[in-house]
């Protein structure tokens, strides 16, 4: 019975964002433990089919929002999510509690810190995200992507715990297409909305991309669109006899990430990471709307470190023709980047994270 794996307990919430990097710790941690994932519904669609982790479901909502009746509604299924995740521990007992963030993430922390089971929240943000926020009075540690992270208050400081970001071992494992013969040729240009997808990206990029393309810039496209847009986005391309591939959300990106030399992407902070890693410069164009302007701080911090451009999106239409231009004039711009990024790996996260797992346990025995 020594030898019996322990069981953890990964919550998070539904987005890619939230999800992704829940399954690369679980990839990681399930040689040597039980691992069950709670998320919402939403999350569900990241999952790889075939994937081997058991994951539940809950229905959990936030309470943040301007419709009175949709908060109410909303405490009504934290509450309900409670009690589902109290039932759920005192049958599965795990020995751990990790939060992912997201507001799927907030009554199974409630509810093992109230069992007495410990419990760590990891953040990949640069400010700290409400759920996780709202957790830090009772979590044992909180895992940050970065030192730079703002909104946790001075007396956690203690709590605090540098791991770094969580990347997909197969991401971080990526082969680039060898390119070198081509890089005068033409320019592939990833186009990214994240797991929300960006309607805009599909409304204003296409057409940038084609001026682009008439003053003499040699590109190949690989754009994310949503299934309404690809009529559009087709046609347009098409008459401007550029070179391109449209393509749905994926939970894969491994395709897209090997052939570009350039990413236009929102700014969750799973995306960025990935592209560091992967040395792939990027333009950030944040999601204006995000929680705390939560995307701009994370471009921002990117972009101080020299790793992409940041563009706000009221700024898309007059601006991002001037940068693709200046690249293409100045090709040692792109070069400069990917050797900046080459100071930041992420290879050490999760054994830095299985490390304090390890330690966390071994207290309870």
């Amino acid at each position: 019975m020594k030898n019996a794996k322990k069981k953890i307990l990964i919550a998070t919430g539904g987005t890619g964002g939230h999800i992704f990097p829940s399954l690369s710790l679980a990839d990681f941690l399930k040689r040597k433990h039980q691992i069950e994932i709670v998320t919402d519904k939403r999350g569900l669609k990241y999952v790889p089919h075939g994937e081997e982790i058991n994951i539940r479901t809950i229905n959990s909502d936030t309470v943040f929002g301007k419709n009175i009746f949709k908060a109410c509604l909303g405490i009504v299924k934290i509450i309900l999510s409670f009690i589902f995740s109290i039932f759920l521990m005192m049958n599965s007992r795990p020995k751990l509690i990790i939060g992912m963030g997201g507001y799927s993430s907030f009554p199974v922390c409630i509810a093992g810190y109230c069992l007495r089971i410990p419990v760590i929240i990891y953040e990949n943000n640069l400010v700290i995200g409400r759920a996780n926020r709202f957790l830090l009075p009772i979590v044992r540690k909180i895992l940050v992507s970065t030192k730079d992270i703002q909104g946790i208050d001075s007396k956690h400081s203690k709590k605090i715990f540098f791991s770094g970001y969580l990347i997909r071992s197969h991401i971080l494992n990526l082969k680039k297409e060898n390119r070198q013969n081509l890089e005068k040729k033409s320019l592939s240009i990833l186009i990214m909305g994240g797991s929300q997808s960006a309607k805009i990206f599909g409304e204003i990029l296409p057409n940038i991309m084609a001026r682009c393309f008439q003053n003499g810039i040699k590109l190949k496209i690989y754009q994310q669109c949503l299934d309404d847009q690809l009529i559009q986005i087709k046609k347009i391309y098409e008459k401007s006899k550029l070179e391109f591939e449209l393509f749905a959300f994926s939970g894969d990106m491994s395709k897209y990430y090997r052939r570009a030399d350039l990413a236009i992407t929102r700014s969750g902070a799973s995306s960025l990471a990935e592209l560091t890693n992967l040395r792939i410069p990027f333009i950030a164009i944040p999601l204006p709307s995000s929680v705390d302007n939560h995307q701009f701080k994370n471009a921002n911090y990117f972009k101080d470190k020299g790793y992409c451009f940041l563009l706000e999106e009221k700024s898309v239409s007059n601006k991002l023709f001037e940068i693709l231009i200046d690249l293409n004039k100045d090709e040692r711009k792109l070069f400069l980047m990917k050797e900046r990024m080459t100071e930041h790996s992420d290879k050490d996260t999760v054994s830095k994270i299985e490390k304090l797992i390890e330690k966390i346990l071994n207290e309870q025995n």
